[in-house]
């Protein structure tokens, strides 16, 4: 475990908790099963609907933002009606860990994915995993040009070419990977010098992906998944656009993945664990492979949908995802350089 950050939690809470629309404020009984998702309904709804049946109990999800949910469950406290966190990602899990809100779960649940991609104290377990990737214009850029690294970002010749979602919160996961490798000072010198060569900002990664498949721009900073998509719907010739792995360790080939809790001291943990368990299983990551192009990280399930390169073979950074839990410190650090 390379460290963990404490710091930044109660800022994180006074920040981001707001009375949620989506958590409504009806009382769920002690014989329904509360998921907190911060995975939107239009991703998961469909998944989420089979757990009633799944855990022999009725269920009710609440959606929002995953730091939301995160900073909702530690205002709530012991009072919390969470029994389950279904979050975006590794980094709302880890905050929640840190604060001794999440119960370990069983070993078997934790065997069912490889080690990097589960709480090191086994107190949550990834249920899906996407790389962040850079997406090409072929016309604007040859295959001896594609970046080995961070850092070919910020050669000059890509001044105003280069995209990226600045509120995205898998942009500052990465930027918090990146933070978690170099430290504050290196994080911080790779930023400076990349709002220097004025990249180009956008609403989201869709939007990137839109700018360099129409040549507006020559890369773009996104998640591998919205690339899949694309073909998928549009067909491979009808897509411009191209995507790059960069693999080498490096920041810019960072896996973040998506996963879930159980809520320590919950009324309903045996039907929580059995929720966790449903989402390691093979029908819930065919559905995370199929229907939305992310990768199962349970050994023997592929995609029969998109062709994806195997999990195994992208060579991601090795840190603890737990420590992306650092997102206030990220914030901070992206509003210093002009980033935010």
């Amino acid at each position: 475990m390379l460290f963990r950050h404490r710091a930044g939690i109660g800022a994180l809470v006074a920040a981001l908790v707001l009375p949620l629309a989506a958590c409504g404020g009806d009382q769920a009984g002690a014989d329904t099963l509360v998921v907190y998702s911060g995975r939107h309904e239009g991703l998961v709804g469909g998944l989420l609907e089979r757990l009633e049946k799944e855990t022999g109990m009725p269920v009710e999800v609440r959606y929002g933002g995953s730091a939301e949910m995160a900073a909702q469950i530690l205002e709530e406290g012991d009072g919390s009606q969470a029994d389950v966190f279904f979050s975006q990602d590794a980094g709302a899990l880890g905050a929640l860990g840190e604060q001794g809100r999440l119960a370990k779960l069983p070993q078997d649940v934790l065997d069912a994915v490889p080690a990097k991609y589960r709480a090191d104290d086994g107190t949550w377990v990834a249920t899906s995993a996407r790389a962040r990737v850079v997406a090409y214009d072929p016309a604007q850029v040859s295959q001896n040009e594609l970046p080995q690294g961070a850092d070919d970002v910020l050669d000059p010749k890509w001044r105003g070419k280069v995209g990226f979602a600045p509120t995205n919160a898998s942009w500052q996961a990465s930027v918090t990977g990146l933070r978690v490798l170099r430290g504050e000072d290196g994080a911080r010198d790779w930023l400076t010098r990349f709002a220097a060569n004025d990249p180009q900002r956008y609403k989201n990664n869709l939007a990137v992906l839109d700018a360099v498949d129409s040549g507006q721009i020559a890369l773009g900073l996104i998640n591998h998944y919205y690339w899949y998509e694309r073909v998928a719907e549009q067909g491979d010739d009808a897509v411009n656009a191209r995507l790059h792995f960069v693999g080498g360790d490096d920041p810019l080939a960072l896996v973040n993945v998506a996963g879930a809790g159980v809520l320590a001291g919950n009324d309903s943990h045996d039907a929580a664990v059995k929720a966790v368990r449903f989402l390691l299983s093979e029908q819930a990551q065919r559905y995370f492979a199929d229907e939305t192009a992310e990768y199962p990280v349970t050994p023997g399930v592929s995609s029969t949908k998109h062709d994806l390169p195997p999990l195994r073979e992208i060579q991601s950074p090795d840190l603890d995802l737990s420590s992306l839990s650092s997102l206030q410190q990220t914030l901070g650090l992206l509003q210093e350089v002009g980033l935010s």
